[in-house]
């Protein structure tokens, strides 16, 4: 089985860009070198919105990458950057990553906000708007990385 792990993070103002920009590039690196990491992506959804998809070897390997290193770091600040963040796993067969509509319906079914400083009105009950589906960028990961050859 393959753990999938999806966020969604709006940041709420431009002048948390700076800082959210740096701890992006951080953990992007981090991710790509994390032992289990499959492959993944980022899209930027306009509107300091922010998408992430990384599928796993399993839920202990991703839980291994947020405990440590620069994501570890990261995520205290989003409590006061952010005012949309939420979250979504599942398991699947497969390591063939999910479109962003799939992403987005599950989100919107099975997800959970984040716990927030200052949420929006449409944190709690993602009431988003539907994302961009275009102009994701890859995060691939070698065969050493995840333990598929």
């Amino acid at each position: 089985m393959v753990f999938v792990s999806i966020t969604r993070l709006r940041i709420r103002s431009w002048r948390f860009m700076p800082g959210f920009a740096i701890a992006a590039l951080r953990t992007r690196a981090q991710v790509r070198r994390a032992e289990g990491f499959l492959a993944g992506s980022l899209l930027p959804d306009g509107k300091r919105t922010f998408w992430t998809m990384t599928l796993w070897r399993d839920q202990a390997a991703m839980r291994r990458y947020i405990a440590s290193g620069a994501h570890l770091k990261a995520m205290p600040k989003l409590m006061h950057w952010c005012d949309e963040a939420s979250i979504v796993h599942w398991e699947q067969d497969d390591a063939v990553a999910p479109d962003w509509t799939e992403a987005d319906r599950r989100m919107r079914a099975e997800g959970r906000p984040s716990k927030l400083r200052q949420p929006s009105s449409r944190h709690g009950d993602l009431t988003y708007a539907a994302p961009r589906t275009t102009g994701a960028v890859a995060m691939p990961a070698t065969a050493a990385q995840s333990g598929y050859d």
